[in-house]
């Protein structure tokens, strides 16, 4: 076998393989990638009424501890 025509050949098929992957290209690039699931992890946003809704359970947390904490410096709350 010539080797000048191996290479010739291995030419050729490069130059095809060339155009195919030019072809694929092509038509791939009005597709748009898949986009990567999201991640699960890290804080989770609130929309307003949620921010409202622990801003409101909050406010008696601190009203309770706060009374908690007065009566069991006054002498009036239960003993520990």
């Amino acid at each position: 076998m010539d080797l000048n025509h191996v290479i010739e050949e291995l030419i050729n098929e490069r130059n095809r393989l060339d155009a195919l992957i030019r072809a694929l290209e092509k038509g791939l690039s009005g597709v748009p990638s898949p986009k990567k699931p999201r991640s699960k992890r890290g804080r989770k946003s609130m929309d307003s009424e949620e921010r409202k809704e622990v801003a409101a359970r909050m406010k008696r947390y601190w009203a309770n501890r706060k009374s908690s904490d007065a009566n069991n410096q006054n002498g009036t709350g239960d003993p520990e």
